[in-house]
């Protein structure tokens, strides 16, 4: 008989009596996601079903009947409660916070609103709208922006059936599936019109048709997250499904599903203005590419408000906005072939002021090594964005070699492209026994705030020892309820699955591993020699167990591969107690993950990880990094924080590089980490390892704060673009047209810009230190005057090659003029250094709108 299936579905509110109307704001506020008290209040009013309904408060007061609401109601004791966690939620998002102080003393005035931008964000588990670290660090943004008080407005897409879930089948294969997810179930709600009606945002398409968006609202404490939805009636069933999954299409639905971010990204956030009088951003911060047409739209409306040149919108855009760019790898780029943008943006459906050709200039890869007729987000983010930054100190040297193409004549490390490394909300990913401890110990919960990190070695060891303990068992249950229900996913009978309950030990040494599957992060590099990880598990004095976990994408049949391998490993009856793969790593699980595992391991090709943040979060829980120097970890390794895996950078052939590296692994576990781990006292505590835990502790917990990120984007990235913007847009946008017209004569007038003559006066054939150099240098600038270049010499240590290093830059001063556009620069250079020393004379353009001297890619050396 086949089943009966509604033709439409939908969740049904409920009304909550008046004495307890405030668990509405408190569970449609996912601040409680990270503040505990408030999950306290919902777990008491059904310990049981809280767990049943997995700690979703939303779902858990749906579940409740109208007879056990009235019963809280009446509940003068829980009414009290209720009333005092709205009166902290209250305090909460109306008290000034750290923003607010800053922006009153900032020279040049703080932005009123900055808007945020991802394809994808990581709230709660609740929300399933993220597929991996991208989603989880807007997540954390979010979060942490809330508790800073700083005013952005996050805005994304909301995927009907998320990202996917992941199971196993007998074989270890990778198996997908995607829940229909009920915006009317989860924290969010419809922006709507004053008469009622939902709000709709739209687009044109190809073919005449025309995309249709709902917006919804997540509030993220302080912070609302705009999230479009396709899935409307007035749609064809195509554009209905534009937003069905993450990463779901390719082709033409991402680019629709990235017209829809960035463009309806903007019409959403004027709409929300219209509707609750919020000042429009200051800043727009694009997080990766896939956003970028964002600034599109922006100049759309620039040129049909402000009566603005393409040109001159695009400078006035450009002031104001921030790119972050987070892959390490051209392959992670969303790229576009022209005729694809081509029938989106041109003919019919060309963008009021958006020429199609200024459009495709902007994304274009003509810069050697570039593909003709290819469409690159990335490269459109870097031209739309005056402010640039990587996401590591490593990963923007990276980015400014993986780029330098747009900035010819200039040394990678001149690219502006700057490094703001990435940071965790301690909030969500610490562990409630950790601040427990601090409580009992230090006396605070808020260890930044009070500055209790140099205090931490005052708590007890046996504390420090036991908590740790304590947080392994809970991740050993976990790990056992999570095992037995995959394996009754793959067939297996409860007959059959006794030998789950023994699986793993709460005194055994455990290594973390866990992260999505593409290749560059060698999940199975562990694999390289089975015989020798079988022995490190099962050795009678100093076992380690593996916790591992991680999706592959859907597509990525390589990555499903290596999750199978690694699953047909840890399925072996010889050790499947000492190794488990647990399949649909979320939020959720990972919050067992970090707390739990003593070590955590990270074993990307370098120098392909951007940053990688699930080692902070282990290293705020107490767990020590065994770690490839890569992204975050070469930055902050200090040789008694956890482990660095030696690299074997230069080896060309990979398998080979593996196996080095592989080895490398396997050596640090058996001579150095287990040997501490197990090296106790006599009242059975490991002294050193201890020691580690409280140093990383001390030193790695203010730097892996995503506070202390926060605030550097506020204040090296938001606070530059916001100024930068209101000087090109003011009433008139005179600083947008008066810079424009500046580069357009710039970039008219440099094929005439020389160095002509160079001469330097003031030390002898054997110069000394502190002898000074006068120098001379005579310039052809053409129709330029002095005053709009940047005459500089540049000088540093010589190489044989005579290349330049350690270079410094100083400028020189205008002397005077000559007939034919010729140019007297002069200065004196004091010599500080010894050794081989060596300079030379380059003009750049000059500007006060320019946010630094390589913005235009253009220089003249001699």
């Amino acid at each position: 008989m086949p089943l009966v299936k509604a033709i439409r579905r939908f969740s049904v509110r409920t009304v909550l009596p008046e004495p307890i109307a405030a668990l509405g704001d408190l569970a449609s506020n996912l601040r409680w996601s990270w503040h505990p008290p408030t999950r306290d209040l919902f777990q008491r009013i059904d310990p049981q079903r809280w767990d049943k309904v997995r700690k979703d408060p939303v779902r858990l007061l749906s579940a409740l009947s109208p007879q056990e609401l009235g019963d809280l109601a009446g509940d003068s004791e829980f009414v009290a409660a209720v009333a005092a966690a709205k009166s902290d939620l209250d305090t909460y998002l109306s008290e000034p916070r750290w923003f607010q102080a800053w922006a009153d003393e900032v020279e040049g005035g703080a932005p009123k609103a900055i808007g945020y931008f991802s394809p994808e964000f990581g709230i709660t588990e609740v929300l399933p709208q993220y597929s991996g670290g991208l989603g989880i660090l807007a997540g954390d943004h979010l979060k942490t922006a809330s508790d800073l008080g700083v005013p952005i407005v996050g805005v994304g897409l909301f995927y009907k059936t998320g990202y996917f879930k992941q199971s196993l089948n007998r074989d270890g294969w990778q198996q997908e599936t995607y829940p229909v997810l009920d915006p009317d179930g989860l924290p969010l709600s419809l922006l709507r019109e004053d008469d009622g009606t939902p709000c709709v945002i739209t687009l044109d398409l190809p073919g005449g048709r025309v995309l249709h968006a709902h917006v919804l609202k997540a509030q993220v404490g302080r912070v609302p997250l705009l999230l479009l939805d396709s899935d409307v009636p007035d749609n064809d069933e195509a554009a209905r499904n534009i937003t069905n999954r993450l990463y779901g299409g390719g082709g033409e639905q991402r680019l629709q599903q990235e017209m829809l971010l960035g463009i309806g990204g903007v019409r959403a956030l004027r709409l929300w203005s219209r509707l609750t009088g919020a000042p429009t951003p200051d800043v727009y911060h694009t997080n990766e590419g896939h956003a970028g047409f964002l600034g599109i739209e922006r100049i759309h409306e620039l040129t049909a408000s402000a009566g603005l040149s393409f040109d001159e919108a695009l400078e006035a855009v450009r002031a104001a906005t921030v790119f972050t760019t987070h892959t390490p790898v051209p392959a992670g780029i969303d790229r576009f072939d022209a005729e694809l943008i081509t029938r989106h943006f041109g003919g019919e459906r060309a963008v009021e002021g958006v020429p199609v050709e200024r459009l495709l200039a902007l994304g274009a890869e003509d810069y050697p090594g570039g593909q003709a007729g290819m469409f690159n987000m990335a490269v459109m983010g870097l031209r739309l964005g005056q402010r640039a930054n990587g996401v590591s100190q490593l990963h923007g040297v990276v980015s400014r070699g993986m780029f330098d193409g747009l900035w010819p004549g200039f040394d990678d490390d001149e690219v502006p492209i700057s490094s703001v490394t990435n940071g965790v909300h301690a909030g969500t990913w610490v562990d409630r026994k950790v601040y427990e401890v601090a409580a009992k110990h230090l006396g605070t919960t808020d260890i930044e705030r009070d500055n209790a990190w140099d205090r931490i070695g005052d708590i007890p060891r046996d504390a420090i020892w036991s908590t740790k303990r304590e947080m392994r068992q809970q991740l050993v249950d976990e790990a056992r309820r999570r095992t037995k229900s995959s394996w009754k996913k793959r067939g297996a009978s409860p007959a059959e699955l006794g030998w789950v309950d023994d699986i793993l030990d709460p005194d055994v040494l455990t290594i973390g591993f866990a992260r999505r599957v593409p290749t560059y992060k060698r999940l199975t590099l562990m694999l390289r020699d089975p015989a020798r990880l079988k022995r490190l598990l099962l050795d009678e004095k100093r076992p380690i167990q593996l916790v591992i976990a991680g999706k592959s994408h859907p597509a990525d049949e390589t990555g499903k591969q290596l999750i199978q391998q690694m699953v047909r490993f840890a399925d072996d009856p010889e050790i499947r107690h000492r190794i488990v793969f647990l399949p649909n790593y979320d939020i959720a699980m990972a919050q067992y993950l970090y707390p739990g595992c003593d070590v955590w391991l990270n074993n990307p090709l370098r120098p392909f990880e951007a940053c990688g943040t699930s080692g902070m979060k282990a290293a705020l829980n107490g767990g020590l990094n065994l770690s490839i120097l890569d992204g975050w970890w070469d930055e902050w390794f200090d040789g008694e924080n956890g482990w660095a895996i030696p690299t074997a950078d230069g080896v060309e052939d990979a398998e080979r590089r593996d196996d080095i590296e592989a080895a490398a692994l396997y050596d640090l576990i058996e001579n150095s980490v287990a040997p501490r781990f197990y090296d106790v006292d006599a009242e059975g505590l490991p002294q050193n390892w201890i020691s580690m835990i409280t140093h990383t502790l001390a030193t790695l917990g203010p730097k892996v704060l995503a506070s202390r990120m926060v605030r550097d984007y506020t204040t090296q990235l938001y606070g530059p673009a916001a100024r930068a913007g209101w000087a090109l847009n003011g009433e008139t946008f005179e600083g947008a047209r008066d810079l424009a017209a500046y580069k357009a004569k710039v970039k008219a007038a440099w094929p005439t810009v020389h160095v002509d003559h160079v001469e330097s006066t003031g030390v002898g054939d054997s110069p000394e230190i502190g002898e000074t150099l006068h120098v001379n240098a005579y310039v052809t600038l053409g129709a330029l005057s002095p005053d709009e270049v940047d005459v500089q010499v540049v000088h540093g240590t010589a190489r044989d090659s005579d290349e330049l290093r350690d270079v410094v830059s100083e400028s020189l001063q205008f002397v005077e003029s000559y007939e034919g556009g010729r140019h007297h620069f002069a200065g004196d250079l004091a010599l500080s250094r010894t050794g081989s020393f060596g300079y030379t004379v380059r003009v750049l353009p000059k500007h006060a709108g320019l946010a630094s001297t390589s913005e235009l890619g253009l220089v003249a050396n001699a």
